[in-house]
């Protein structure tokens, strides 16, 4: 089969696998919607009261600002204030347009900011890469939580253990690509040869040099960055899996009910499905609201499904809402900067 071939056929299969996903999500959401009381639902989200939103609104902003700190831990001159309103305006491109619009976002206003380009996607290329590692490593810490409370399954290992390998594998690879420049180099171009083999646009010369002028705009910066870095997307995580906690509370989910270090547990070891669409909406919903099912005593499903959409109205439209304002701020910021007159 040739390249030419080839890449329509990858296409249409990852477009038959995601149409196949959704549908067995919208399936099976039906047939479990048919069971709901949501006159129950309706009930426990009136529960809510405007304080209790305030203060859900109030850790959004935390787990925001923790999410994009990153960024101004990799990219020299950027206060984290301004990463923030940066990583707004990159979510709310990712719902209204696919990759690599977000990125294209990012660039332009990291460049209206007078950061150099390179500076800017290093940074941005690491701020990925270190959520990456968090999101895969969360079971792991789920585990360990697990553990001291002598609830440690065999089972919970083995299902960790997939993620805890490509958290680290991606730390591996960041360990080597900073161990020398030649040594990147070579890795880069050896990449680019075999990818090359599928795609023969690709250049392993030029992966090889992308690669090494990647290396030079953080390698200053990597030793302390990066453990800060990963740091702050843990606790960003602590964070979101504390919103949800609260979510319950407020829709009338008692810690008799359910412990809040269960819903933790059950979060951090689900966190892995963020990787779908709109963070594993629906996918990670069901997950943890089934181990909470199993876990909790004398909680009712309305309930805990209540809390979710509020954590998700929350967690999903709040950013929105942000990115909308960043992007209005960054616009009334370019159009309040002085012209210079022509020549």
């Amino acid at each position: 089969m040739s390249p030419s071939t080839a890449e329509p056929r990858r296409r249409w299969l990852r477009f038959a696998v995601t149409v196949g996903l959704t549908l067995l999500v919208l399936v099976v959401g039906i047939s479990l919607a048919d069971e709901i009381d949501w006159e129950g639902v309706r009930s426990s989200l009136a529960r809510l009261e405007a304080w209790q939103l305030a203060v859900l609104c109030l850790g959004l902003l935390l787990r925001q600002w923790l999410n994009a700190l990153p960024l101004a831990l990799f990219i020299e001159g950027l206060s984290s204030w301004r990463a923030m309103q940066n990583d707004q305006a990159a979510i709310l491109m990712t719902t209204v347009a696919p990759p690599p619009a977000d990125y294209v976002m990012r660039f332009a206003i990291f460049t209206s900011w007078g950061i150099a380009l390179p500076a800017a996607v290093a940074g941005s290329v690491m701020n990925t890469l270190s959520f990456y590692v968090v999101r895969f490593g969360a079971p792991v810490l789920g585990s360990l939580l697990m553990i001291l409370l002598g609830t440690f399954h065999l089972g919970e290992l083995l299902g960790a253990l997939p993620s805890m390998l490509v958290s680290v594998a991606i730390l591996g690879a960041l360990w080597l690509a900073f161990r020398g420049e030649a040594f990147t180099a070579a890795l880069a171009r050896r990449a680019g040869d075999l990818v090359a083999r599928v795609r023969p646009k690709v250049s392993g010369e030029a992966w090889a040099e992308s690669a090494a002028g990647f290396r030079r705009q953080v390698i200053g910066r990597v030793p302390r960055a990066l453990p800060r870095s990963l740091l702050a997307l843990t606790a960003m995580v602590l964070v979101d899996a504390t919103l949800l906690v609260a979510s319950l509370r407020f829709v009338g989910v008692d810690a008799q009910q359910v412990p809040a270090i269960e819903v933790v547990v059950a979060f951090l070891v689900a966190y892995p499905l963020t990787l779908f669409p709109f963070s594993g909406i629906g996918i990670l919903d069901a997950v943890v609201i089934a181990t909470l099912l199993s876990v909790g005593t004398d909680v009712y499903e309305e309930g805990v499904i209540a809390g979710f959409f509020v954590w998700r109205i929350v967690t999903i439209g709040g950013p929105i809402l942000l990115g909308l304002l960043s992007v209005a701020l960054w616009k009334w910021e370019l159009l309040r900067r002085p012209t210079t007159p022509a020549a």
